[in-house]
C-alpha cells in the first residue's frame, strides 16, 4: 500500500477540496463529510509513510493515530479528528443515521483542515531538521579533518 507520502498528501488535499463543495439538492452533507474523513485518513497514512511505515488498510482514524503515536507526539486536537470516523462508513449509504447538519459539516471541515495543516507542518519541520543534521554532519567531518 505504501508508496510516496507526497502522493498521499496530494490525495488528502484533493479530498479536502471536494469536501468544501456546497451542499444542495444533489449533494448531501453526509457525502461531503465522508470526503473530509477521507482527507484525514489519507493525510495520516501519508505521515506514516513518511516515517517509513506501511499503514494498515483501514478507515479507522483511531487505529491510524494510535500507530502514528509510536513515532511522534499527537496533539489533543489531532486526536480529536477521530470524531470523523462516523463519516467513514455509517453515513455513506442511506439508512439508519441522522442527517448531518450544516454545523456538523462545518466542524468536520475545520477538523480535517487542522489535521492536514498539522501533518504538512510536521513533515516540513522533520525535513528541515534532517537537512540541518546533514549540514552539521558535514561541518563536523570538515572540522575533524583540520
Amino acid at each position: 500500500m505504501a508508496g510516496n507520502y507526497k502522493v498521499w498528501l496530494d490525495r488528502a488535499k484533493s479530498n479536502l477540496a471536494i469536501s468544501k463543495n456546497k451542499a444542495d439538492d444533489d449533494i448531501f452533507y453526509e457525502d461531503l463529510c465522508f470526503q473530509a474523513q477521507q482527507a484525514v485518513e489519507k493525510a495520516l497514512k501519508g505521515l506514516l509513510i513518511f516515517y517509513g511505515v506501511d499503514p494498515e488498510k483501514t478507515h479507522n482514524l483511531v487505529s491510524l493515530i494510535k500507530e502514528l503515536s509510536k513515532y511522534t507526539d499527537i496533539p489533543e486536537d489531532i486526536n480529536e479528528t477521530a470524531v470523523l470516523n462516523d463519516y467513514a462508513v455509517q453515513t455513506r449509504y442511506p439508512g439508519d443515521y441522522t442527517p448531518i447538519s450544516e454545523e456538523e459539516y462545518s466542524h468536520a471541515i475545520a477538523t480535517a483542515e487542522k489535521c492536514i495543516v498539522w501533518i504538512q507542518e510536521k513533515i516540513k519541520g522533520l525535513l528541515k531538521k534532517a537537512e540541518e543534521d546533514k549540514d552539521q554532519l558535514y561541518f563536523d567531518s570538515v572540522a575533524e579533518k583540520k
